[in-house]
């Protein structure tokens, strides 16, 4: 049998493992949906498309089996100082809403202010997507990101900023083409100084434009 990750629904981490259904119980699964809307699971097209689709939903939602806060652990403290804005721009992520398993694509800004603990620049675009490949709402991946970085660093402040096109709004629904959703979360130093928010969303706007 596989493992299936639970997660705690307030943090999003990792809390036990229960055994989880093995890929030929999924396949047979996909197969019904198959007949379900009609078309015939046996099929050439279709024949291989639930083993195709069960190996998708692994990469797609890979993010279940990884620890946002294990990534940050590795941290830096020689840094001569250095307590300016650390800006990670326009991460490109693939994510799938929860309400109707439909692609979100978009790109996030993360910033954060160091207080002696600096990270690798790249696990900062690892726990966007460590979050990413989940069933997600917008607002809730915006908020886990920040979230996590200011747990795991404990830096002056955190400031992360999604925009994001939702294909349930495009592909189903209203249809609306060409719109996207931008979220934010500004914690410490953000949030309190107007001056250093405007400076990370100055940032933020000339590299999306």
């Amino acid at each position: 049998m596989n493992e299936l990750v639970r997660l705690d629904r307030s943090s999003g981490h990792p809390i036990t493992q229960e055994s989880a259904p093995s890929q030929n119980q999924v396949e047979k699964a996909f197969r019904e949906v198959f007949r379900w809307i009609g078309e015939d699971p046996d099929r050439d097209g279709l024949r291989e498309t639930p083993n195709r689709l069960a190996r998708a939903f692994q990469e797609y939602f890979a993010g279940y089996r990884q620890d946002p806060e294990q990534i940050l652990q590795k941290t830096f403290e020689e840094t001569d100082g250095y307590d300016e804005m650390v800006v990670l721009r326009g991460i490109p992520f693939e994510s799938h809403c929860e309400h109707h398993v439909a692609p979100i694509i978009g790109r996030a800004w993360v910033a954060y202010v160091p207080d002696r603990r600096v990270v690798g620049i790249s696990k900062l675009a690892r726990v966007v997507e460590a979050y990413a490949k989940r069933l997600q709402i917008q607002e809730r991946l915006t908020a886990q990101v920040a979230n996590t970085i200011e747990k795991v660093l404990k830096p002056q402040g955190v400031a992360v900023v999604i925009k994001a096109a939702h294909h349930c709004m495009s592909s189903r629904g209203v249809h609306m083409h060409g719109t996207d959703m931008v979220t934010s979360r500004m914690l410490g130093c953000f949030r309190e100084n107007p001056m250093t928010r405007q400076e990370f969303m100055s940032m933020v706007h000339c590299s999306s434009e």
